[in-house]
């Protein structure tokens, strides 16, 4: 494949102003051998993040930006780059610095090679603190394990897309939209191309950890219902425990009517037991319910405040 194709460069960014200057001093000494594009979608930042693309735009008509009346979140934000994209090969990647650059012509070499789908897979996490290492491990094994569609692991939204990738993306009909999912179900040719994670430049993460703990969720409702079954089973489970539990009451009366005292903590233990079981499964239940009532408002996915270049 000739190099007179088109490069996407879709960087979502959230209250990044100190990020955007360093990340194009690496970035774009990478890229400027391809015919490229840029494209910032500001998830509605408060800080001077708009305000400092706007003056790298001023350098390069290559640089776009689109901006959000509000924050959507990070799925949202790219949802958006890729509606907006014209390239051929669509790379994705955060602006914090964590994801290098450095080995975007790798990704578009597997690319050329015919790979539709080239993930940016973490070969080494050593800036990350315990903590999120470990709850990285625990979020693809158990999503993994729930969901009827395999995700990579260590894999994140550092990525590249071929066009016919980026439009069947475009063309899907959900609001809820966990991409990484969905990438994967639709199970486009893919390799990998493997990094050591750096450490974040400038600023906090904005992934905390309610932040993650909601992400799981929607990844994992999005992709499966066996959190659904398994509601199903603990219900079976709670009703069968209920049910030994008074054989074995009317055999304890029967046998030992002495011996036998009514007492608080068995009944205690049995209705946390139950209630716990039951609010377990209205929650399951409850965030299903909670995507097919996003799904048929058909509200926009999200709502542009301005355009530059685009």
């Amino acid at each position: 494949m000739s190099d007179d194709f088109l490069l996407s460069i879709i960087i979502p960014v959230y209250n990044e102003e100190s990020n955007i200057t360093p990340l194009l001093k690496r970035l774009l000494p990478i890229i400027k051998k391809y015919n490229h594009e840029i494209i910032f979608v500001d998830d509605g930042s408060n800080d001077n993040t708009t305000s400092n693309i706007k003056k790298q735009i001023e350098k390069d008509k290559n640089i776009k930006l689109v901006s959000f009346l509000r924050n959507f979140g990070h799925q949202m934000a790219l949802s958006a780059g890729y509606d907006q994209a014209h390239g051929d090969a669509v790379i994705s990647l955060d602006a914090d610095l964590q994801d290098p650059p450095e080995i975007i012509p790798e990704m578009i070499n597997k690319w050329e090679n015919g790979a539709k789908v080239v993930y940016a897979k973490r070969d080494k996490r050593e800036y990350d603190d315990y903590f999120k290492r470990i709850t990285a491990q625990v979020f693809y094994k158990f999503i993994n394990f729930l969901s009827d569609t395999p995700i990579p692991s260590d894999v994140g939204d550092f990525r590249l897309l071929d066009k016919s990738v980026v439009q069947f993306l475009n063309d899907l009909p959900e609001h809820s939209r966990f991409l990484r999912g969905l990438v994967s179900w639709g199970s486009y040719t893919s390799d990998f191309v493997y990094f050591e994670r750096e450490k974040r430049f400038k600023g906090q993460t904005h992934y905390g950890f309610f932040k993650m703990v909601n992400f799981a969720l929607e990844g994992i409702t999005s992709f499966s219902i066996k959190p659904l079954r398994i509601a199903t089973y603990l219900g079976i489970t709670s009703g069968f425990l209920g049910f030994l539990g008074i054989i074995y009451e009317l055999l304890m009366k029967s046998l030992y009517p002495q011996q036998f005292v009514i007492g608080w903590t068995g009944l205690f233990t049995a209705v946390m037991f139950l209630g716990g079981i039951q609010l377990i499964t209205i929650g399951i239940i409850g965030e299903y319910v909670g995507k097919i009532y996003k799904e048929i408002q058909r509200r926009p996915k999200y709502l542009i405040k301005e355009k530059i270049n685009l």
